[in-house]
């Protein structure tokens, strides 16, 4: 099978969020993608099959599989509309998290996901301690969003351990920004990545909590990670969002081993 290593949320190399892309033709065991996804030790590894519905998009982390991942989904779609469909501008995807689209926008691949509900708890010393500063404001959906100043966004080093006994499934910080109108970051220690260097599904969450708050019905974001990357948000109507971004090819391998 093929694997293309593509840079996600950024139009250079070495730069956004990395992802391996695997076309197969029928799929391996799960034993072998969840090797797959540890020897590239990347924060996601995804998988990606042609059945006579379309095609059918799985997730992998080093930790394990997942529900939904935005850059690995703009990644593959980058290597889909790139290398095996040209002629198109728009693929589906069958996933976890139900149907996902995405469109294909000039240098920009539009997804549209859903907007996860998520609703304001109390700020906890736990968090403090975790994140190494109090939060202004904890929200918790499928992950945790914890609000800080752009400045501790940038500049925490939170502690990994204790990341782990907070709720969610990953840890995002974020601040109102000064270049953007917000700034992020992800961590997911629970499933070996201790940063994820661009969250697409995290933004379901973040981007809609300061639409709100700024009265914007498109956000542009951006994560504030060491290879940082851009993220253009668009809250659609029936509770799902557009989040678009670039791309950018790394290299392109066979895999031989079984």
């Amino acid at each position: 099978m093929k694997q293309y290593i593509v840079d996600a949320f950024t139009d250079k190399p070495f730069s956004g969020n990395p992802a391996a892309i695997c076309v197969m033709d029928e799929w391996p065991s799960e034993d072998f993608m969840m090797k797959m996804a540890m020897e590239n030790n990347l924060s996601e590894t995804a998988f990606i099959v042609k059945e006579p519905q379309g095609y059918h998009l799985r997730w992998f982390t080093p930790g394990g599989e997942i529900e939904l991942c935005g850059h690995a989904t703009l990644a593959s779609s980058f290597v889909i509309l790139n290398y095996y469909e040209p002629e198109s501008t728009i693929v589906q995807f069958s996933t976890l998290s139900g149907r996902l689209t995405v469109k294909r926008k000039g240098l920009l691949y539009e997804m549209d996901f859903p907007i996860y509900k998520r609703k304001e708890i109390p700020v906890t010393g736990d968090m403090e301690e975790a994140f190494g500063f109090r939060p202004l404001k904890a929200l918790l959906g499928m992950d945790l969003i914890c609000v800080f100043d752009e400045e501790q966004v940038r500049s925490m080093t939170p502690d990994q351990t204790k990341l782990r006994s907070l709720p969610g499934r990953l840890y995002n910080a974020t601040a109102r920004g000064k270049d953007t109108d917000c700034v992020s970051r992800s961590f997911a220690p629970s499933f070996g990545v201790p940063e994820d260097p661009v969250c697409g599904s995290a933004h379901c969450q973040i981007a809609p909590y300061w639409s709100e708050l700024l009265g914007k019905k498109e956000i542009t974001a951006y994560q504030a990670s060491r290879r940082g990357g851009y993220l253009h948000c668009r809250m659609k109507e029936n509770q799902r969002i557009a989040i678009s971004g670039e791309a950018a090819l790394v290299a392109i391998s066979e895999i031989i081993a079984e």
